[in-house]
């Protein structure tokens, strides 16, 4: 049995997959505000409960906001940031008394969507989390690919590619850098741009369904994030040139980008023609706490 176990930033979710991907589990809690050691504790808890449902053991898995470094262990770069400098996956292991792998959310969507999702039939697979930010997974034969630093697909603190006059030198970012990506091609960006646009905030469902009932500004607004979304898989294109990118997150749902993108992306790309099929996420919101499981997947 493989444990997963998906570290957000208002709830914390575990599943129990069988070998066959069947769910033999499932579980969440709101992610504890009250302190680092109540975190830890809280994972311990969802795994014992997701073993007593089962009534089995099972490897454990954790997707977390962020990544550790492969040589000290310390988690880096997330946004929850309680967990930031801290040894997670030995604090964990310490608690639960078993090994746990760690891997960025991104990745585990990756590879979710690798095993037995969209990207199932692919040997390369991109996973993008266009949510609130901008994040990136690759999967390689079925495996997280993190790299020599463990940063690989960090895509949302990339400059945005191709910057025009207007957009230069770019919004300033939660990183403290200018033009990332989680600035631009999210839903975060998508807001931010009909706020700076309008002067009025609304949530990005709601500036969707203003622009399918016509309104123009609206529209623009959704035309810039599309043209934005495409430069970044451009730029992965020439970098990577995966078998297939597989988008997650909130915005993954609006289904007009799958067929715009790809005329886009022609655009950008140092080719004479983009052919890459992108795919929405099969599992959806389940990919991560999914990937998370299937870390220890051989």
């Amino acid at each position: 049995m493989f444990i997963g176990i998906d570290w957000g930033g208002t709830k914390m979710e575990v599943i129990a997959l069988g070998r066959d991907g069947e769910t033999r589990a499932r579980h969440r809690v709101p992610t504890p505000t009250s302190g680092y050691d109540d975190c830890i504790r809280a994972v311990v808890d969802l795994v014992a409960a997701a073993e007593q449902m089962a009534g089995e053991r099972g490897s454990i898995g954790l997707g977390i906001p962020g990544s550790p470094s492969p040589r000290t262990g310390i988690v880096r770069n997330s946004n929850a940031v309680l967990i930031n400098g801290k040894p997670l996956g030995r604090d964990i292991e310490a608690a639960i008394g078993r090994p746990v792998r760690l891997a960025n959310d991104a990745n585990c969507l990756a590879v979710s969507e690798a095993v037995d999702g969209a990207g199932r039939q692919a040997r390369v697979v991109f996973g993008i989390i266009v949510g609130t930010g901008h994040g990136g997974g690759l999967a390689i034969d079925r495996k997280v690919h993190a790299g020599y630093q463990g940063i690989a697909a960090e895509i949302g603190h990339y400059p945005l590619p191709w910057m025009t006059k207007e957009e230069c030198p770019g919004h300033k970012c939660w990183c403290g850098k200018l033009g990332c990506l989680d600035m631009y091609a999210c839903g975060t960006g998508l807001e931010l741009d009909y706020r700076r646009t309008t002067g009025i905030d609304r949530r990005g469902r709601d500036i969707i369904e203003l622009k399918r009932a016509g309104d123009p500004v609206a529209t623009g607004v959704y035309k810039r994030f599309v043209d934005r979304l495409a430069r970044s898989l451009a730029l992965l294109t020439n970098i990577v040139d995966p078998d297939v990118f597989v988008l997650g997150g909130g915005m993954s749902n609006v289904d007009e980008i799958y067929g715009e993108l790809p005329a886009l992306i022609a655009g950008y790309i140092f080719g004479d023609s983009f052919e890459t099929p992108i795919l929405k996420a099969v599992h959806g919101d389940s990919s991560g706490v999914r990937g998370a499981a299937w870390l220890w997947k051989e």
